[in-house]
């Protein structure tokens, strides 16, 4: 991609706002080196990360990047080998830590799965021993624990007990000679105890001066009787010191030995940092994942700035690429065409570089090779060019490179020279690039322009729309319409006599007049059918989600009964085959005591039991024969496409060959294929009495749904079962005709109510929402308006 459009489009400046919500150094170089992607394949997979990351902060709250820290330094001095600080052996510790803990937070409990981050965080090998032996070791940046060995906890038990001995003697050593003192106290020089003894009694204290005071009255004189004292504990600091160093230095090795691992884990730790600053950076634009195509279709709901203020920005539905591949857009100055330009080109850099977009769900974005942008005023003193000359620079340029993958954007084609050739030029353009199957967006004042807009099959004229009552634009794009001027209507509201309006008006030919007015005719309808289409198209999404929802539970009812039969066939048999089993061994026993010998009464009864257990023996075959029946009727013929039910897998099965010589078929279960005898398949219908029943609860839901409460509480419950009960609840409220509800939310912390928030914003049924006015349950409630 040519670095000229994304600095004019200001692509920079989204990466400067993404390293805002990083946590190392490291995620911000990978910032840094980010550009659009050069294949669909990894624009799509790099949306899908941050996508994943997104749900995944509004499910289970913040990623557990705490006290991570940029440790690329100190990996590459381990893996020379060299002995690493106590801060670098923590931050480390810490990192492999972050990388762990990142396993069980992307990993899925029957929820959904975040397939591309889980593909990410297998590299991850967590190796807790080695990270455990460095936080037991070391607490602080510069503090090793005691804990650290065994030798260490004796050495400072020891250095204490001889601290302890030595002030006890040093100050018993101050007492007797206070009055040879400069104060009543002991200092301590060089990690040796010593006493200020003023220089006219140095006689009177034998030791050995360590110091003297600036003013040179005092000496610092170390005792003859603490000598061996010092010196055991000096002796005892060194051996501390050197099990320190053998301990920082046993650590390190450690880490050199599996370095490979941690340099790895470390480079997951940065990948996932940047990505969860993208998605950070989503919430705060409030962004979705678009759809992403490479046949140069653009269609961008509610499209807006992401660097215009939230507040202000005006969002507009941007479209081409099926119907038309070049926009005219007309307009007055300042009424937001350049704004519309840099959006379009700057969404399509976002989207391909794996950065999710600030519109609607449903938009839809394209892959392109590369995208120009020729926009503002760029003459240069130095070159001696002219804005016209610099201008037709960038678009010679264009010319040379652009193809059908290329997206090129112009702000005020063809200005800067004489308006007629300048529009000849424009209109040249334009074709050319057309013919070639370029997608193209340009803005202009030409009227000519217009008129080939018009006339051109796959061009099309769009407007920014001009309030003519308030004489300002109101930033809305719309496309299908070219630009009116509304010279002669703003004029009159600012006071310009209607003598000289009407005299205006004579000048101009009445085509071009019928031409304005049938332009504002064009515009006022255009307005409508497009709000309309777009109503009318988020309708049938939704029905269409709905009906694929409840389908599928219908589907998974179905399934569950027919389990539960083959189940209960499955059990009668087992107990079946059991008591056969257990009869048999009785029988072979009664004929054993048979041959013992025994009168022909007992004979006779013995021979009763026997048929007893006989007839309950078949008496249990036919039941289990007959339940097998209820499992569906056996079929007869079958054919290639049909869907059947094999009991012995307990599903459904789609036969994909004609039966062979010996009675079987091939039938598709799920991704398995299996050969089957046509006995063992059976018809996998509902009954009458089952699509009665169906009707039934279809009926009840529907009288259940005009019954649904008006609000909902969620107090007591955490996140994650508050989104699903609201998603439940907004569901049936929708079905039930409610156009407003209340989730009852409590204050609290607020936790819970931004959790309902971000839902909300992403919500289908959701309109509109508000917190709750004083009456209705102020911040504690939220009001939501259903569509």
């Amino acid at each position: 991609m040519n670095t000229k459009s994304l600095k004019v489009l200001e692509y920079y400046k989204i990466k400067d706002k993404i390293k805002e919500y990083t946590h190392t150094t490291a995620g911000k170089d990978i910032i840094e080196k980010l550009e659009p992607y050069t294949n669909m394949y990894e624009v799509r997979e790099h949306l899908q990360e941050t996508n994943e990351a997104l749900l995944l902060l509004s499910k289970k709250g913040s990623a557990p990047f705490e006290g991570i820290y940029d440790v690329r330094d100190a990996i590459s001095r381990a893996s020379k080998g060299a002995c690493l600080m106590p801060t670098q052996l923590l931050r480390i510790a810490q990192m492999l830590r972050c990388a762990r803990l990142f396993q069980n937070y992307v990993g899925s409990k029957g929820g959904e799965t975040s397939r591309v981050l889980e593909d990410i965080c297998i590299g991850i090998v967590p190796i807790k021993k080695l990270e455990d032996e460095i936080f037991i070791a070391i607490i602080g940046d510069d503090e090793i624990s005691d804990r650290a060995s065994s030798l260490l906890f004796n050495l400072r038990k020891s250095l204490k007990e001889k601290n302890s001995s030595v002030k006890e003697k040093v100050n018993s050593l101050v007492r007797s000679n206070a009055k040879y003192l400069q104060e009543s106290l002991y200092t301590i020089r060089g990690d040796r105890y010593v006493i200020p003894v003023k220089i006219e009694h140095k006689s009177s204290v034998p030791g050995i001066v360590h110091d003297q005071s600036s003013s040179g009255a005092t000496l610092f004189i170390e005792p003859m009787s603490l000598v061996n004292l010092n010196n055991e504990i000096k002796e005892i600091m060194l051996k501390e010191k050197a099990e320190v160093e053998r301990i920082l230095a046993e650590l390190s090795y450690k880490i050199y030995e599996n370095i490979n691992i941690v340099d790895s884990n470390a480079n997951i730790v940065w990948e996932l940092d940047f990505i969860f600053a993208k998605a950070k950076y989503a919430i705060e634009i409030n962004a979705i994942i678009p759809s992403v195509n490479d046949e140069g279709v653009i269609d961008i709901i509610e499209a807006r700035h992401p660097l215009i203020d939230p507040k202000v920005v005006v969002p507009s539905n941007i479209y081409l690429g099926r119907g038309f591949t070049s926009l005219v857009i007309t307009g007055p100055n300042t009424g937001g065409k350049t704004v519309t330009l840099k959006t379009v080109g700057l969404i399509q850099l976002m989207a391909m570089s794996g950065i999710l977009i600030p519109a609607r769900d449903g938009s839809v974005v394209s892959f392109f090779n590369e995208i120009f942008a020729d926009i503002g005023d760029e003459q240069s003193i130095e070159q001696s060019l002219s804005t016209f000359s610099s201008h037709m620079t960038n678009i010679v340029n264009i010319i040379e490179k652009a193809d059908k993958k290329t997206l090129a954007l112009f702000d005020e084609l063809g200005a800067g020279t004489d308006p007629t050739e300048g529009a000849a030029l424009a209109v040249s353009i334009l074709e050319n690039l057309r013919s070639r199957g370029t997608k193209v967006v340009a803005t202009t004042h030409y009227s000519e322009l217009k008129g080939y807009a018009l006339k051109t099959t796959g061009v099309e004229n769009a407007s920014v729309e001009f309030n003519v009552d308030t004489l300002s634009p109101t930033y809305r794009l719309i496309i299908g319409v070219p630009g009116k001027s509304n010279a002669f209507e703003i004029s009159k509201r600012l006071g310009l006599p209607d003598y000289i309006i009407k005299n205006a008006r004579e000048n101009i030919s009445s085509e071009t007049l019928e031409f304005e007015e049938l332009v504002q005719s064009l515009q006022e309808k255009s307005i409508k059918a497009e709000k309309d289409a777009r109503t009318a198209e988020g309708l049938k999404l939704e029905a269409s989600k709905l009906k694929d929802k409840y389908q599928e539970k219908l589907y998974k009812l179905e399934n569950i009964r027919e389990n539960a039969m083959y189940e209960a066939q499955r059990e009668a048999k087992m107990l079946v085959r059991n008591a056969k089993e257990e009869s048999d061994v009785i029988l072979k026993n009664m004929r054993e005591l048979e041959k013992l010998g025994f009168p022909s009464e007992a004979r006779q009864m013995l021979e009763e039991e026997r048929m007893k257990i006989k007839d309950k023996l078949e008496s249990l075959d036919k039941h289990v024969q007959k339940n097998n029946e209820d499992l569906g009727e056996k079929l007869k013929t079958v054919k290639e496409g049909q869907e059947v039910y094999l009991p012995s897998l307990d599903q459904k099965v789609i036969v994909i060959s004609k039966p062979d010589s010996r009675g079987e078929v091939q039938v598709q279960a799920g991704i398995m294929k299996i050969n089957v005898k046509v006995d063992d398949l059976r018809k996998s219908k509902v009954t009458q009495e089952e699509k009665k029943k169906a009707k039934i609860n279809k009926r009840e839901l529907k009288l259940n749904l005009r019954n649904v409460s008006t609000s909902v509480d969620l107090r007591g419950m955490d996140a994650q079962e508050a989104v699903y009960t609201v998603d439940k609840y907004l569901d049936d409220a929708y079905l039930g005709g409610l156009k407003e509800v209340t989730i009852i939310h409590g204050k609290g912390t607020g936790v819970l109510r931004n959790t309902i928030t971000d839902m909300l914003k992403r919500h289908g049924h959701s309109k509109a929402y508000r917190l709750g006015n004083y009456g209705e349950g102020g911040s504690g409630v939220t009001v939501v308006e259903l569509k």
